[in-house]
């Protein structure tokens, strides 16, 4: 089998565009493959059109080989660019293998160790920043089934944070712990906005809230600065999005504070990469938790290690809250069990979801659908558009 062709859609899906790769084949078996970063669809595009004579006339089986020939062959790091394209290329390939030998990724991996994973929702606090407004958003992510989720409510704090701000956020999460079933697990993402001191200030502030965790709290310059933050937190600390490599998750278990690590397997350079900071985790006594802000395709790259995965924590999941027309995008979506808040796995052989080119197509992609964090709003997922459309 050889790859002879590799086919992107770039996806304006609102707040954020997607981006998807086919990776094709002369026995006829496609493979299907994520390489969504925000702000740098059309960089990771044009990155991928760089590397594909690197595979094209290979063959796709050698999942391994091929990242390694993708990373390796132009002798200098291209950083995160650089793993998602080879991400996308290699996610499709794990794809095509599992087509080809009629499994599901996962079973290739070492096969189930769980039959479905509990979710936390995130993208659904898209309102006013306030406690009422909050509240009634999250009231929604609970009818949904969901027993978790993830929010920032800090506004546009960056460094430092005034008091009256530090109020409001925990006015929005007192909010949440009063209005919310008993047990809710709430996540905070802090987005690397602060220094070391506010981080472990405000997770002072707003321990007595019961948070499930403190994610990304200090700069993502110095890694060093989170292992100061996860010793003094009282809240466990969670960290390792924006990591590119899985050397950057040893320094992490090195330097301790951290139990929960974030791989994000585009960002990694894949199902490869991500098995290994897996294993890495389990030897340091650790859980990985993947983040997953993309489309629907890494949503079933992160279900595909969930199944497999012993040390698996929590899934993050966006899909649920993105725009109604991403339902007919793929053809496969995990389902939320409302008894236990778990999401399904996929089953099907490769990963178990296909692209509707149509839809696709339907959607291009939109220079305005990038987020910024550090815009009045952001928490609205407009995009840059102003609220009347334009």
């Amino acid at each position: 089998m050889k790859i002879t062709e590799i086919e992107t859609f770039a996806v304006g899906a609102g707040w954020k565009n997607w981006l998807f790769v086919r990776v094709h084949t002369d026995a006829g078996i496609t493979g299907l493959g994520e390489g969504t970063l925000n702000g740098f669809i059309r960089t990771t595009e044009a990155a991928i059109r760089e590397l594909e004579h690197f595979v094209i006339g290979a063959d796709p089986r050698r999942v391994t080989a091929l990242a390694r020939k993708m990373l390796d062959s132009v002798s200098l790091d291209g950083g995160h660019i650089h793993r998602t394209a080879i991400a996308a290329i290699e996610v499709a390939c794990w794809d095509i293998l599992g087509k080809s030998l009629g499994v599901p990724v996962h079973q290739l991996l070492g096969g189930r160790v769980r039959d479905s994973v509990l979710g936390y929702a995130n993208g659904w606090y898209r309102a006013e920043r306030t406690p009422e407004a909050f509240l009634e958003a999250a009231k929604a992510v609970i009818a949904k089934g969901f027993k978790a989720m993830k929010l920032d409510p800090f506004g546009t704090a960056q460094g430092f944070i005034s008091e009256p701000e530090l109020d409001l956020a925990h006015d929005i999460l007192a909010a949440l712990r009063e209005g919310l079933p008993a047990h809710t697990l709430l996540l905070i993402d802090v987005h690397a906005r602060f220094t070391e001191a506010e981080a472990i200030r405000a997770a002072n502030r707003l321990a007595h809230l019961d948070l499930y965790w403190w994610e990304e709290p200090t700069t993502r310059d110095r890694q060093e600065t989170v292992h100061a933050v996860g010793h003094a937190s009282p809240i466990r600390v969670a960290t390792g999005e924006m990591y590119d490599t899985v050397g950057q998750f040893f320094t992490l278990a090195e330097g301790g504070g951290v139990n929960i690590f974030q791989p994000e397997p585009m960002s990694l350079g894949g199902i490869g990469n991500s098995m290994a900071v897996a294993h890495l985790a389990q030897a340091h006594g650790s859980y990985i938790a993947p983040h997953q802000s993309g489309g629907p395709v890494a949503t079933a790259v992160c279900l595909q290690l969930a199944a497999c995965v012993e040390n698996f924590l929590i899934q993050e999941h966006f899909d649920a809250f993105n725009e109604p027309w991403t339902r007919d995008l793929v053809s496969w979506h995990p389902t939320i069990d409302p008894s236990n808040g778990h999401l399904s796995l996929p089953d099907a052989p490769g990963l178990g979801i296909e692209l509707n080119d149509e839809v696709a197509k339907a959607h291009p992609y939109d220079p305005k659908a990038f987020l910024t964090i550090h815009a009045e709003g952001w928490e609205k997922r407009l995009g840059q558009r102003k609220e009347t459309g334009a």
